[in-house]
């Protein structure tokens, strides 16, 4: 065996070269790995022993993709499609042999070469789109010349990785091995010396694509299939555009086209902001007073209090994960409808072929509902989701305290409540700490793991351990009203309520923000969520918008009517007259002059705040850094990931610009728009969030 560089080595076996790789964590095709392949390849090519190379990858996986640690820096030579190109055009028959990832130009390199092999548990894929990008290597020319346009289109502009079966079954790979990889690989690659298979070079298979040539309605019909999906993104299109290319245009001028397409994305805002959230998203579980190697218990047991919609959903985390969930509730009634929604949502989970019949019952029987507090003595962590009330959280925690186990963790899914008052009313304040989930919490990603004053470093190490096991993303912040999300959040709700007041109408307000990116404005989302949240009837004096809807039995979405009307069985919101003239009518009484309010100023209103809050969050140190609240952003309120999050978004349009906007609206409206000490700080020294 022969070095060619630190990371790729050249084994002759026989008529067989192995290029075998070795460059950990993930195999990333950094320099040294792409002048080893492009040079280990040259010398099998020169030698005439050899008949056939092979090239695998030690560790866990094959390439997974780019190197990480090249980003935003010049390539040095060769760079990757150079590599391949030399791989392609190698006159003797190149092998891939994958196993764990293909990912990206993991994949790319495994296109370049002849033939394909890999072990059943290998997972294919080109994500560069979620990076706001598309493969720059060729990808985009020889997958529809592999596998045909149409299959094309889906792998490139959704990003989404197909198993071996699947990618056996798309001619994507020749042969699935079972058993040892290189010994599966190595029969293989002698099948073809011995049989004379003629070189497959995907460059120059032409059929499928001209078979496609002269049906543009192939991509039209794509592009509406995907239109909700990938509004507001730029890559999704010119992958389109890229796969277009393979059916229209020579494989040497495709490449030219995917490589202007690829540099322009690259040079563009949105590939930025999404490769800095990609970033941002594996950096937020690590924090830096808790060491890596610091222990964290084991759950093997949940219990949730509350069969309530949060509750259940809470409860249905737990028991995907395998973690069987002691549920209690107060009544019968309650327990027996909380349990009734789960199985439901796990029987419509299965009719979209998604989960078979007994998965349902499996996960069904992991539940064991009560009536009895005293049944959750056994364990290791207890999640409180009942009513946003501190009184009757109190008094389960300390009820909870004299009968759960000692190690026990207890966990409080208030969304805003002091999570420190709740701790004080046990003996184990470092046992205690707030995990608030978002709704639906079976669905949504975000977790806010909320750090009490007292709480020990295993029992947070456990939290963010316990999150990744249900499949959160968590986000460690700390105590104050709202926490980091929500306290955010309530600052946009209050001036959308405010401009609906001042002449601009919830239609206007909603398209705004709909079109900066988010999936639905302010105000379909409270109609969507339900209006009469936290509303009571025995209080309401009519004194707002809100309490006049509730009073009027609408209640948003659900009672068929609230800001917008909704038609039977539809969510899409219809404009109501008569909702508008109410708000014109309420500003009048409470003798606030209405006027034109333009779509820019109702933009700065309902965003501005958000980074302002966001920045008096990172000064009093409720949140580690600013990409953790751009994540908050993206998972839990559906700020659009092309834009960064609030933070990052910031930095792009200029702190400067901000300031200057807080300012502005601070001379109108007083200091609720005080802009935040650390902005202005910031910008005297001309800085960013960045520099935080």
């Amino acid at each position: 065996m022969a070095a060619i560089t630190e990371t790729v080595e050249l084994e002759i076996r026989k008529e067989i070269a192995l290029l075998i790789v070795d460059n950990p964590p993930v195999n990333a095709l950094g320099i040294s790995v792409r002048r080893g392949l492009a040079d280990g390849i040259q010398k099998a090519a020169d030698d005439e022993k050899v008949k056939a190379v092979i090239i695998i990858c030690k560790g866990r996986t094959f390439f997974a993709g780019a190197d990480i640690r090249e980003f935003g820096k010049p390539l040095e030579e060769p760079v990757l499609g150079q590599v391949l190109e030399i791989i392609d055009s190698c006159r003797k028959p190149v092998v891939a042999a994958i196993h764990g990832t293909a990912f990206g130009g993991g994949l790319e390199t495994a296109l370049a070469c002849h033939f394909r092999v890999a072990v059943s548990s290998a997972r294919l894929g080109l994500p560069e789109v979620k990076l706001g990008l598309l493969p720059g290597a060729g990808g985009t020319q020889r997958l529809p010349r592999l596998i045909g346009p149409e299959k094309a289109l889906k792998m490139i502009t959704l990003g989404n990785p197909v198993g071996a079966e699947e990618a056996l079954q798309n001619s994507l790979i020749d042969k699935i091995i079972e058993g040892d990889l290189t010994a599966g690989a190595v029969k293989f690659t002698e099948t073809v010396i011995a049989e004379a298979w003629p070189l497959r070079r995907v460059s120059g298979m032409n059929e499928k694509v001209e078979a496609a040539r002269g049906k543009p309605e192939i991509f039209s019909d794509f592009r509406k299939s995907i239109v909700r999906k990938t509004r507001g993104f730029e890559a999704p299109e010119a992958c389109v555009k890229a796969v277009g290319a393979s059916v229209n245009l020579p494989f040497d001028e495709g490449l030219r086209y995917e490589r202007d397409l690829f540099v322009k994305l690259m040079s563009g805002s949105q590939s930025a902001a999404q490769q800095y959230y990609f970033f941002a998203e594996r950096q937020v579980g690590k924090l830096p007073d808790i060491p890596k190697d610091t222990p964290y218990l084991d759950i093997g047991k949940a219990a949730v209090i509350g069969a309530g919609t949060m509750g259940g959903g809470i409860t249905m985390n737990f028991v995907n994960a395998g973690i069987p969930v002691t549920l209690v509730e107060t009544g019968q009634e309650f327990l027996d409808r909380g349990l009734g929604v789960i199985r439901k949502n796990y029987e419509i989970t299965a009719s979209k072929g998604k989960m078979s019949a007994e998965d349902v019952e499996k996960r069904m029987s992991l539940i064991t509902g009560t009536l009895s507090l005293e049944d959750v003595s056994d364990a290791d962590i207890v999640i409180e989701a009942v009513f946003e009330n501190m009184d009757i959280k109190k008094e389960i925690f300390s009820r909870l305290d004299s009968i759960c186990k000692k190690d026990a963790i207890l966990a409080s899914n208030t969304s805003y409540l002091d999570i420190n008052e709740i701790a004080a009313m046990t003996s184990r304040q470092e046992s205690v700490l707030g995990l608030h989930f978002f709704s639906p919490a079976n669905v949504m990603r975000l977790l806010e793991i909320v750090r009490a004053e007292k709480i020990s470093k295993t029992v947070l190490a456990t939290s963010l351990a316990l999150a990744r096991k249900i499949k959160k993303i968590a986000v460690v912040v700390g105590v104050c009203h709202g926490f980091a999300g929500n306290r955010m959040f309530s600052q946009r709700g209050r001036e959308a309520d405010n401009l609906i007041l001042e002449g601009a109408l919830p239609s206007q307000v909603d398209k705004v923000i709909f079109d900066f990116g988010f999936p639905m404005g302010p105000f379909v989302l409270k109609d969507l969520i339900g209006i009469d949240l936290g509303w009571s009837k025995e209080t309401s004096t009519g004194s707002t918008i809100k309490e006049i809807l509730c009073e009027m039995g609408r209640f948003g979405l659900k009672s068929g009517s609230g800001y917008y009307r909704y038609e039977k069985g539809s969510r899409a919101p219809i404009n109501d007259p008569e909702i508008d003239q109410l708000i014109v009518d309420f500003s009048e009484k409470k003798n606030i002059k209405r006027g034109e309010v333009s779509d820019e100023e109702i933009l700065q209103r309902c965003i501005y705040p958000i980074v302002n809050e966001g920045a008096k969050i990172l000064e009093e140190k409720i949140a580690v850094r600013p990409s953790d609240l751009d994540v908050i952003w993206v998972n839990g309120y559906g700020w659009p990931v092309y834009l960064g999050g609030p933070m990052f978004w910031a930095d792009m349009v200029g702190l400067d610009t901000i300031l200057e906007g807080l300012k502005k609206f601070q001379e109108r409206f007083g200091d609720v728009w005080k802009p935040a000490p650390l902005i202005e700080k910031l910008v005297r020294e001309g800085k960013g969030f960045k520099d935080f």
